[in-house]
């Protein structure tokens, strides 16, 4: 029973406020338009000074971990090959690239900080997670979604070029590169300063947790539904199941193995939707995985942590 409380109170809090904005947007009070605009100012600049902030009050040589992020690095390309070899199996071609970067794409930038926040404090090794996983998110959807693309575009260097800028002014990227390297000069923060990073880094998890709820819309969770639910399978339960017990044979524990779950086995980031539309695709098979994904991780989240915690791993 303690450990089913231990996986309630992690997971709980995080869906409440999800809901909280799903209800505001029921009632009138939060519309599209002000749900997208709220995910991108946590985006900019809540987000990046949560990081900046956790990473530049601790030491360096304590926080960084070659094999941790090797890890994510090397589980994310796993996970990606293993998507696109699923995508074969469906005969419309051009659901593939949606299908493949919406079964490996995590929100873990919001849900990984607000899993971890809520139980050890701090966003904890979220940001090395990021590290080694992020940029290769983002490089392979582009890849993933030019290849099969339904008019099949061709990778030219324009892509490549832009997706590596991209990658580059990430604002979540910028704010770990530079919280790391204010933690290797250990430049001193005055307090006026550091309350002022701890307030607006306090904003990032519940205004980006209600955004994400506002932006959800039932009806689309039900279209295209096999390939949906097996996107869904992949994200929420396969890849947990292959790459948590080689996590635990490796010795990760406690806030990296909750790192590894959330990259793992969290919702569908809403990116993937955006990119998909801008990229060619109809995008509705992305948009019914994010929503099946965000519904769906709130049991599967809490499953996950109450076996690691039984097995006294956290």
């Amino acid at each position: 029973m303690d450990n089913l409380v231990f996986s309630l109170n992690a997971t709980v809090p995080v869906f409440l406020l999800m809901l909280l904005g799903l209800f505001l947007k029921y009632i009138g009070w939060i519309d599209d338009d002000f749900a997208a605009k709220m995910n991108r100012f946590v985006f900019l600049v809540p987000l990046p000074v949560l990081v900046f902030n956790d990473l530049a009050t601790v030491d360096f040589r304590q926080v960084w971990d070659v094999r941790f992020v090797l890890f994510c690095l090397l589980a994310t390309v796993v996970s990606i090959a293993i998507s696109m070899a699923v995508s074969f199996l469906w005969r419309d071609r051009s659901i593939q690239g949606e299908f493949i970067q919406s079964s490996y794409r995590s929100s873990a930038a919001l849900l990984g900080i607000a899993f971890i926040q809520n139980i050890y404090g701090t966003a904890g090794m979220a940001p090395l997670m990021i590290i080694g996983s992020v940029p290769l998110y983002n490089v392979m959807a582009v890849a993933m979604l030019s290849a099969f693309s339904p008019e099949r575009g061709k990778l030219n260097g324009t892509v490549w070029r832009q997706t590596l800028r991209g990658i580059i002014t990430n604002p979540i990227i910028i704010g770990i590169a530079a919280g790391l390297m204010w933690s290797v000069l250990k430049i001193p923060m005055p307090h006026v300063v550091e309350k002022t990073v701890s307030n607006v880094a306090g904003m990032a998890t519940p205004m980006g947790l209600i955004a994400m709820g506002a932006s959800f819309d039932i009806k689309k969770a039900f279209a295209k539904v096999k390939p949906s639910l097996t996107a869904a399978a992949l994200k929420l339960i396969g890849f947990c199941s292959l790459f948590l017990p080689v996590a635990i044979q490796m010795g990760f524990r406690e806030e990296k193995l909750v790192a590894i779950l959330v990259m793992l086995g969290s919702a569908t980031t809403v990116s993937c939707f955006v990119m998909a539309k801008n990229m060619g695709h109809e995008g509705v098979l992305s948009s019914s995985v994010i929503m099946l994904t965000t519904f769906l991780s709130a049991f599967t989240l809490t499953g996950w942590l109450y076996i690691l915690k039984s097995l006294e791993m956290l």
